[in-house]
């Protein structure tokens, strides 16, 4: 049985009583107006990452002390609404905040046939050693969502710690790839699954043929080697012949035994906070971790209603964003 504190302080909004409709209002719900600042770097590998900061309080801003790195889930970006709405936020408070778009997922194709997945936390790593490199007197707050969650929590788990990381949030993490894909497979979370397939095998789709009109033969025979992928239904499918084979891994199976977060979050030792929600869609109990088994640092929160990455209060406007201040200040 899964335990954690009992989030008692989240009432949904009257109009969002389940969490599919907290899930789905997050989603298409208008996005919160700020403007954002691009920044590229470049990787190792001949790749890029795209950064979008809140232009009102500047990465370089003498105001704020810390600088909140917020990683977005599958087929999200730094212009998702629960990126705008905490980046919002966080500029009101006079805080510089950083959202970091997954490789392809910035508006502009990456120069890889390889993209991002739920355990690409090497990518993270590069970004965050360049950014301590230009703020050496900056201090971090790390906030995930979802996939970007996952990512964050096996990151945090892998460099152990680091003085120039203050805390970490979490929010509606898939800490069991596994147990999460299943999920997809049944009743309406089949929904969400088909979805995020549709996103992911467009983006391919398109990736190739751009490889293809730029001559790049080789990023496009390795997408191409990846034989037909018309047929494919289900996140289990995408992971088992596309994700793995492109990213090193031997099959879905091995890619979410390697890269779930839940094998990760007993070597964390950054101040991390963990927001879940029962009843989220995606994310079954079977999924989560007990908190009995976590590090006194990480703390568990649970909500029985919320959905995912919803949160979606009656009675005070954005109550995930508040909370995620509320602890960075703490």
């Amino acid at each position: 049985m899964t335990s954690g504190t009992l989030i008692d302080d989240f009432r949904p909004a009257w109009w969002l009583p389940g969490g599919h409709s907290q899930t789905l209002y997050r989603k298409f719900s208008p996005a919160t107006c700020i403007e954002q600042v691009r920044q590229r770097i470049e990787l190792a590998d001949g790749d890029f990452i795209d950064l979008d900061w809140a232009r009102e309080v500047g990465c370089g801003d003498n105001v704020s002390e810390t600088i909140v790195f917020i990683l977005h889930g599958l087929c999200g970006c730094s212009g998702s609404s629960y990126v705008l709405s905490l980046q919002r936020l966080l500029a009101d408070n006079d805080i510089s905040s950083v959202a970091m778009n997954f490789r392809g997922c910035s508006g502009e194709v990456n120069r890889k046939a390889q993209a991002y997945h739920s355990g690409i936390s090497e990518d993270v790593d590069e970004v965050f050693t360049s950014l301590e490199e230009m703020y050496p007197d900056k201090r971090f707050v790390f906030v995930g969502y979802s996939l970007g969650a996952n990512v964050l929590l096996k990151w945090l788990g892998e460099i152990g710690s680091n003085p120039n990381i203050r805390k970490a949030v979490a929010v509606s993490t898939p800490f069991s790839l596994t147990y999460c894909s299943r999920a997809m497979l049944m009743g309406v979370s089949k929904m969400y699954g088909k979805y995020f397939v549709r996103r992911l095998l467009g983006d391919f789709r398109d990736k190739q043929q751009h490889f293809e009109q730029a001559g790049d033969q080789q990023q496009s025979s390795q997408i191409a080697d990846l034989g037909e992928l018309d047929s494919i239904t289900s996140i289990w499918e995408f992971d088992d012949r596309v994700t793995a084979p492109l990213h090193g891994f031997k099959d879905a199976e091995d890619y979410y035994n390697r890269c779930s977060s839940i094998n990760f979050i007993g070597a964390i030792q950054t101040d991390t906070l963990l927001i879940q929600s029962r009843n989220d869609p995606l994310i079954p109990p079977t999924a989560l971790p007990d908190k009995a088994h976590l590090p006194a640092n990480v703390d568990l929160q649970l909500s029985d209603k919320g959905g995912h990455v919803g949160f979606i209060s009656g009675r005070r406007d954005n109550w995930l964003e508040r909370r995620i201040l509320r602890f960075l200040q703490a």
